[in-house]
C-alpha cells in the first residue's frame, strides 16, 4: 500500500489556534519573517496581535497595524506536515530552520510555523476570500447543524465518506474522523448520503467527537487512551473488529498522489448494493 500522509483534523487545528492565541495575543511584533515568495518583503514589526482563531482546518491570526488603521490577517494551513511551535527568545528550535515558513517575534515569544502548507497575508476585511467557501465549522461558535445537513444532502448520490471530507459541507473532519464516524454509525463509507437514515445523529456525533478531543493531545474515539486502543477502525486494517472480531478492511481511493485510505468492518458496516 502506498504511503499516505494525513491532514490534521479540526481539533488539532483548534488546539494550534489556542496555542497561538495564548502565546501572542496582546503583544506587539518586534519582527516577522514570512518565508514564501509572495510575502517575502512583508514587514509586520509594530503590529499588535489581536487573536488567533480556527476556521475548520484554517488558522487566522488577526493583527492591528503596523500602519494607522491597518488590519491584517495571517492565514495559515497545516496541510500534511505543518505545525506551529512556541519558543522563548534564544531557545533552540526543535525542527530544522529550513522548514520554518513563518517566524513571528515579540519581546518574550517566538512563534514558528514549520512546513506550513499555506501562508497568506491579507487584509482582515478580505478573510472570506480564503475561508468563505467552508461549510459550518464543527468547533465554531456559529455552528449550524441544519445548514450542514442541507449541504450534505445536496448531492444524495455522493458516497458518505466523500461528503464528510468535503470541507464545503462541514468544516473540520479529516480521514480519521470520517472513518470512525462511519463505523460508530454502522454505515459503509461508500453508502450514498441519501440512503443514510440517521444523518442528523451522525453529524451530532461528529461534533461531539471533535469537542471531546479538542481538550487533549491524544485523540480517541473509543474513550480509551492506550496507543492501540484509541480507534475503532482507523489504521487498523487486518486487525480484528473490536465489536465482532471480523478483520478490518481498507481500500485506497482518490486521484494519484492524493489517495486516501478508507477503513471499515465488513460485518458491522455491510457494503451497499451496487458499491
Amino acid at each position: 500500500m502506498p504511503e499516505v500522509a494525513e491532514v490534521p483534523e479540526g481539533d488539532t487545528v483548534f488546539r494550534a489556534a489556542r496555542l497561538l492565541d495564548r502565546s501572542l495575543s496582546g503583544q506587539v511584533l518586534t519582527a516577522s519573517d514570512l518565508r514564501v515568495p509572495r510575502h517575502a518583503t512583508a514587514d509586520l514589526a509594530g503590529a499588535e496581535v489581536l487573536e488567533t482563531v480556527s476556521r475548520g482546518k484554517h488558522l487566522l491570526t488577526r493583527m492591528r497595524g503596523p500602519g494607522p488603521g491597518e488590519r491584517w490577517t495571517l492565514h495559515t494551513h497545516l496541510k500534511m506536515e505543518g505545525a506551529w511551535r512556541i519558543y522563548s527568545p534564544g531557545q533552540p528550535w526543535r525542527r530544522p530552520a529550513h522548514q520554518a515558513r513563518v517566524v513571528l517575534r515579540t519581546e518574550r515569544t517566538v512563534a514558528v510555523g514549520f512546513s506550513l502548507g499555506v501562508v497568506d497575508l491579507l487584509e482582515t476585511a478580505r478573510e472570506q476570500d480564503v475561508v468563505g467557501h467552508l461549510g459550518p465549522d464543527l468547533l465554531g461558535p456559529d455552528w449550524d447543524e441544519d445548514e450542514a445537513l442541507r449541504r450534505l444532502g445536496a448531492d444524495p448520490d455522493q458516497p458518505l465518506v466523500t461528503a464528510l471530507l468535503d470541507q464545503r459541507n462541514l468544516a473540520g473532519l479529516g480521514n480519521m474522523y470520517a472513518a470512525e464516524l462511519c463505523f460508530v454509525s454502522g454505515v459503509h463509507p461508500l453508502t450514498p448520503v441519501g440512503a443514510v437514515g440517521a444523518l442528523p445523529r451522525l453529524v451530532r456525533r461528529a461534533r461531539q467527537m471533535l469537542d471531546l478531543n479538542k481538550e487533549r493531545a491524544v485523540q480517541s474515539t473509543t474513550g480509551r487512551l492506550a496507543e492501540r486502543e484509541r480507534m475503532w477502525v482507523y489504521r487498523r486494517d487486518r486487525s480484528p473488529c473490536r465489536r465482532c472480531g471480523t478483520p478490518i478492511a481498507v481500500a485506497m481511493s482518490g486521484t494519484p498522489g492524493r489517495e486516501r485510505a478508507t477503513y471499515w468492518c465488513p460485518h458491522c458496516q455491510p457494503e451497499p448494493p451496487g458499491a
